[in-house]
């Protein structure tokens, strides 16, 4: 078999693809980990991408977090067999990103599979995707962003069924519920993620917008409207004359 890696492939129309291989189900193991941040880290320092796609190999995105590593690290009693890398650095890298990336997901996305995808901007399923965060029936939480990213997509009561009860939602129920964006067929899932096109103004705006949004909402209303206040004094910057007030 094979060993766990992670590929990336950038086309001329400078979307990169980004694809997990560790069969049968691209579970986060160690080298799926690392390989992640250099390929993103890649994707994102490179000027010929303009967009990044995450998906899985094989029909399956990902079902999370290799438990083999807690096993060994539990029955060794060493804590340096972790890796260096986290999923939960990566995620944030992904969240950070000036360049759209979205996770195009198919088969299921569990556990640190679906932490991973709700760190992207957005998210295309194919039908009948599993989307679930059962790490509770491990003895364990969701310790990747999922208990922050989760009831910001779902709501608060959802978000706690779906963790407390360790349950599952297909894709269907994933877009009625915002989770998902879009459910699209296998057949068309990366045809319609290729689609994908830098935008003609400057970027510059989207990434204040993006960052506005992201703000934790614990700061209170007040120091959100204060930031808005601040970055809606930024001087129009469009191309297109058009686009100017």
């Amino acid at each position: 078999m094979a060993a766990p890696r992670v590929t990336m492939e950038v086309g001329n129309d400078g979307v990169a693809i980004i694809t997990l291989i560790n069969p049968p189900v691209n579970a986060l193991a160690i080298p799926i980990v690392a390989g992640l941040k250099d390929k993103f880290e890649e994707a994102t320092s490179r000027d010929d991408v303009k967009a990044i796609v995450l998906t899985g190999n094989g029909g399956r995105f990902s079902g999370g977090f290799d438990i083999n590593v807690f096993q060994k690290v539990h029955g060794a009693g060493d804590v340096s067999l972790m890796p260096d890398v986290s999923v939960e650095l990566v995620v944030n890298l992904i969240e950070d990103c000036k360049k759209p990336i979205v996770a195009a997901v198919e088969g299921l996305a569990l556990g640190g599979g679906l932490e991973l995808a709700m760190g992207c901007h957005a998210r295309i399923a194919a039908p009948k995707t599993q989307l679930g965060l059962p790490e509770l029936t491990l003895g364990v939480i969701p310790g990747f962003g999922g208990t922050q990213r989760l009831p910001r997509l779902v709501g608060l009561s959802k978000a706690i069924e779906m963790m407390l009860l360790s349950k599952s939602i297909t894709s269907e129920e994933g877009w009625k519920l915002g989770l998902i964006d879009a459910v699209v067929t296998s057949e068309e899932l990366l045809k319609c993620l290729l689609l994908l096109r830098a935008p003609e103004f400057d970027l510059y705006e989207a990434k204040v917008f993006k960052e506005l949004v992201m703000l934790d909402t614990s700061r209170g209303l007040v120091h959100v409207f204060f930031a808005q206040r601040a970055t809606s004094k930024v001087k129009y910057r469009f191309k297109d004359p058009k686009y100017r007030g």
